[in-house]
């Protein structure tokens, strides 16, 4: 199969399994059906899929994943002991786990294309990765509490897993109490990644972007925590911290310059 035919196998399949969207045309031009693909994905429940369908996906998504690119620590440049900064995709890191900045229901974004890195990180990853979180919150049975951590596969990611952890919502003032749950995030990521023995972990800016949090009070919350964590448990875990704003670069440029 080309990348084009599977690409079209995988959006005949996913309209075929949904009644509502029989009727919708499928777009003509490469770029859009890609965008189609990722939105019909994303608004995807967590279900049964063949394993022709996985394996279809699977080829489509590496050939994807080849196609953008992988960053490894050594291809970054900004680096000061142990920790690294990094500005661009996180869906391209090739480390032992990203973080991604997920919601309660810990399933991902269902909105259709949207710019969340819980939505990047799930496109990429493939519909294995709902169907993953989807076990693990029917065995909780409750909602995924701000602050802990939860761990999955990478599927076709470049990362080997994924940590989980969900944010404070600012709805006014910072709080002391977000800015515990803010460090509860990196502190219960950084020990879950030590637990499963991984040495290396991309930090996203956890609550900053749909929750609110402040961009440069969160950044001095996330490199204190990483800091304190670096100093407690030498030579344990590299670092990353990936931005995608300029400004988000800026701000931990800054704050890791006066370290």
């Amino acid at each position: 199969m080309t990348q084009q035919e599977r690409l079209l196998y995988l959006i005949q399949y996913l309209i075929k399994e949904n009644e509502e969207l029989r009727s919708i045309d499928i777009p003509a031009e490469d770029t859009a059906r890609k965008r189609f693909l990722r939105a019909l994905m994303n608004v995807r429940p967590p279900r049964a899929v063949t394993n022709e369908f996985l394996k279809i996906q699977d080829e489509y998504l590496q050939e994807e994943k080849n196609g953008k690119g992988i960053v490894s620590l050594a291809d970054i440049p900004f680096e000061k002991s142990g920790i690294y900064l990094w500005q661009g995709d996180i869906t391209r890191l090739s480390v032992d786990a990203i973080v991604n900045a997920a919601n309660s229901a810990m399933l991902g974004c269902f909105v259709p294309c949207h710019g969340c890195i819980d939505n990047a990180i799930h496109s990429a990853a493939g519909i294995g990765l709902r169907l993953e979180c989807s076990r693990i919150m029917e065995k909780q049975k409750v909602k995924e509490p701000a602050g802990k951590a939860k761990i999955t596969g990478a599927y076709n990611l470049p990362c080997r897993y994924v940590l989980h952890t969900v944010g404070p919502i600012i709805y006014g003032e910072v709080t002391q109490r977000d800015r515990n749950l803010l460090a509860d995030c990196y502190r219960s990521c950084l020990e879950l990644a030590a637990e499963h023995q991984l040495k290396s972990v991309a930090f996203c800016c956890i609550s900053t972007g749909e929750f609110h949090f402040p961009n440069e009070a969160a950044a001095e919350i996330a490199v204190q925590t990483v800091r304190d964590y670096q100093r407690k448990n030498p030579g344990d875990m590299e670092v990353v911290f990936n931005v995608f704003k300029d400004c988000d670069y800026e701000i931990y440029r800054r704050l890791l310059g006066s370290y």
